[in-house]
């Protein structure tokens, strides 16, 4: 958090000191004759990075909730298998399973997530739980019906497991934080290129936009990773699922 703070103060203070190098080389007055051509060059410029900043805020945003939606998918399709295990042979096994599952995933996979670290033995529980739920296949039919629901779950939390390794190591292309970053320079300098005979409403109006600029930015990039940073996404799907397990447990 104090870093980004401090990337929003280094932006306006950049913007500040390239609106005093301009009234410096050049005067108000001057500037103030070529106001309506930087007007118009402005809101041109200003207007196609406007649609690109939000477009890119919000497809940061929906990817973000994407993954929390994931999240709490896996998690649950980890629940109904741990209740579809009790009607099965080996349900004591499948839960046990289910409860070391849970486990790492809060204690050891969102710790390597934020730092951004690849997963270690992230699969083996899985395997696990599929050669489990292989040995469960019996001949009855309400039995069978069971294993095929049992399966199921089993299959879609597989894959909102490989959704969300995914979606970890996914982040927005360099040349579209180029984009973004030049824009917002090309967009803040060219602001500071208008003649207002009123210095400090036109220092006002440079930290403004600057700093809203640079609010955006880095919101992007915190957003655009949904496991680190400081929006990320929290395992609060699996802590219920653990809550679930032992509440299940005890009765």
């Amino acid at each position: 958090m104090l870093s980004n703070a401090l990337i929003i103060l280094a932006c306006v203070v950049a913007a500040l000191a390239f609106l005093y190098l301009v009234t410096r080389t050049s005067a108000a007055h001057a500037r103030k004759e070529f106001n309506d051509f930087t007007g118009a060059v402005v809101a041109v410029i200003g207007t196609t990075y406007a649609v690109i900043l939000a477009f890119t805020l919000s497809d940061a945003w929906t990817m973000s909730q994407q993954a929390q939606t994931n999240e709490e998918q896996e998690a649950n399709a980890l629940v109904n298998i741990f209740r579809l295990a009790d009607q099965t042979s080996n349900g004591q096994q499948i839960r046990d399973l289910c409860r070391r599952y849970a486990a790492r995933a809060i204690n050891q996979e969102w710790p390597a997530l934020a730092a951004n670290q690849p997963l270690r033995n992230g699969s083996d529980l899985v395997n696990q739980l599929w050669r489990a739920a292989g040995q469960s296949r019996v001949v009855t039919g309400t039995d069978s019906i069971v294993v095929y629901q049992l399966t199921e779950e089993l299959r879609e939390m597989t894959e909102f497991r490989s959704i969300r390794l995914t979606q970890a190591r996914e982040k927005l292309p360099g040349i579209l934080w180029v984009i973004l970053i030049a824009g917002g320079v090309i967009t803040v300098a060219a602001s500071c290129f208008f003649g207002v005979p009123n210095f400090r409403f036109h220092v006002l109006q440079v930290v403004v936009l600057a700093f809203l600029i640079s609010l955006v930015l880095v919101a992007i990039h915190d957003i655009d990773r949904p496991y680190q940073g400081v929006v990320i996404v929290e395992p609060e799907g699996f802590q219920a699922a653990v809550q679930t397990f032992q509440n299940e447990a005890g009765r």
